[in-house]
């Protein structure tokens, strides 16, 4: 997975009663298993930063047709069979995480846009109910579980009925979030996100936006590195002051 950073000189965070605040938007797949490494690093900032930082999640769509991505990326490399071992690979690397062994070969989600679906809703009703006491968010809470239930359970999380089991299980209202699908909301909001993604050019899975679009992050970057770019947008440059980061 490539890394893209680009920057340019710009003012640093906003001011809120709270101080400065450092607004990052996050765009990921739920098929992507990057972006399934790299919770571990947004946990962490958000232990870090705390108040300062604002995170907001949104989706690209990588995986919106699983076989035909698979069956072009890997023609020639084992199709679903090479995917399946470069993925069991990854996880060597990142002992964090755990893979099924049968990932993509016992299971395959024909595509990541029905719990993106489902996700959005998510998050429209806990903009509405509220969020639940705890560093994570019942969003949060739900992304991570649809991420180990395909990628640690083999569980197909493009299946209504995966997705419901999975929500219930962090507390969330599963007849509000349909009412949000059947009412067309939950559809407009992803909608918004892949055509926000196209017009950002977000490049892949994860990406994370920071300064208001004049830096990117892509792919499988380090902590430290998001870190310092964090802590330079809160350092409070003066508006002519290019930002060394």
């Amino acid at each position: 997975m490539s890394i893209n950073v680009s920057t340019r000189a710009a003012p640093a965070g906003r001011e809120t009663g709270r101080g400065k605040v450092v607004e990052v938007t996050h765009f990921s797949d739920v098929l992507c298993v990057w972006a399934y490494i790299s919770e571990v690093r947004i946990d962490a900032l958000k232990r870090k930063f705390g108040n300062s930082l604002q995170l907001t999640y949104r989706f690209c769509s990588v995986f919106g047709d699983t076989a035909g991505k698979i069956t072009s990326a890997w023609k020639g490399k084992g199709e679903y069979d090479g995917f399946n071992s470069h993925l069991r690979h990854v996880a060597e690397r990142f002992p964090h995480i755990e893979i099924h062994p049968a990932i993509w070969l016992k299971t395959q989600p024909a595509s990541s846009a029905s719990p993106h679906l489902f996700l959005k809703a998510v998050q429209q009703w806990e903009q509405k109910s509220g969020q639940p006491a705890g560093e994570a968010s019942y969003f949060e809470r739900a992304t991570s579980a649809l991420r180990r239930a395909f990628f640690r359970d083999c569980r197909d999380i493009s299946c209504w009925n995966v997705q419901c089991e999975t929500a219930h299980s962090v507390g969330a209202d599963i007849d509000a979030i349909e009412k949000l699908i059947d009412s067309g909301a939950a559809f407009a909001r992803l909608t918004a996100d892949y055509q926000d993604a196209e017009k950002m050019r977000i490049e892949g899975s994860p990406s994370m936006v920071l300064n208001e679009g004049r830096q990117k992050f892509y792919g499988n970057v380090g902590f430290r590195v998001i870190d310092a770019n964090i802590q330079e947008l809160l350092r409070e440059p003066r508006a002519d002051d290019a930002s060394w980061c």
